[in-house]
């Protein structure tokens, strides 16, 4: 079992910055495929972006390309979403979400909730206009 933390939500004005880090308890975690999905107020969760287990290969929604970038540190168990120029619709839940191998050299395959394994609680985002 893994256990995902995400942190690093909060409220801020359109057009500002944050990071959101998502911590995984599982000593195999350069071998996982790491996703980050979001959901806001009366909307499906939605895919946000995915890398596979390198770093070498990441995958966005069209909404966010250009503006966010996922990254991971596997020395530290950890991925992350840079989220930058945000706007108002960014305003969700983020979640983020592993999958285990065997893996796809595409990451761009794993863009669907059901691909993943693992999900953690959630971080708010808030973005004012």
């Amino acid at each position: 079992q893994v256990q995902l933390v995400e942190s690093g939500g909060g409220l801020v004005q359109a057009g500002g910055s944050l990071r959101l880090s998502c911590a995984a308890s599982t000593r195999t975690f350069s071998s996982y495929a790491m996703g980050w999905f979001r959901q806001a107020p009366g909307k499906e969760r939605e895919f946000v972006a995915a890398i596979n287990w390198s770093g070498g290969s990441t995958y966005y929604a069209d909404s966010v390309k250009g503006r966010f970038t996922i990254s991971r540190d596997n020395a530290k168990n950890t991925v992350y979403l840079q989220m930058n120029t945000l706007k108002a619709e960014d305003t969700a839940v983020y979640y983020c979400a592993a999958r285990p191998p065997p893996l796809l050299p595409v990451v761009a395959e794993y863009s669907a909730q059901y691909d993943y394994d693992y999900w953690g609680q959630g971080t708010q985002v808030t973005v004012s206009s």
